[in-house]
């Protein structure tokens, strides 16, 4: 067994490669020797999102606080709360972030493969972004 105190991992800010507005990912988790799994610990604060990106295994969010929003790509813009859990498929083109008035904070959950969890690209535009 081994336990991970709360605050035992540093926290960082979301980069703004990848991030628009105020986020602050704490890790939880990640891959091992026995395991691809990875997870953090994500809060927005509103108005702030992800850029589109995918996953190459998939992903899982499990909000905790807040309100948001996540989108797939020609899909709606769904409003998630917390105890919500949203699954994107392997290869599956989104974002999610907080509502514009409402900061959101979720725990993530994707594996990597071949050492990457995650594929980033283009940021969410405010036009896309205001519904």
């Amino acid at each position: 067994m081994e336990i991970r105190r709360s605050g035992s991992r540093p926290c960082q800010a979301g980069a703004v490669e990848w991030f628009t507005g105020s986020v602050k990912i704490d890790p939880l988790f990640g891959p091992t020797d026995s395991s691809c799994a990875c997870g953090s610990w994500v809060t927005f604060a509103p108005g702030a999102r992800t850029a589109w990106h995918t996953h190459p295994l998939g992903q899982a969010l499990i909000v905790t606080d807040g309100v948001g929003w996540a989108q797939t790509l020609g899909g709606p813009v769904e409003e998630i709360r917390p105890g919500d859990v949203v699954w994107f498929s392997p290869g599956e083109k989104h974002w999610h972030g907080a509502t514009a008035t409402e900061s959101m904070s979720h725990v993530t959950v994707q594996e990597a493969f071949y050492g990457s969890a995650v594929v980033w690209l283009e940021k969410v535009t405010d036009a896309d972004y205001a519904r």
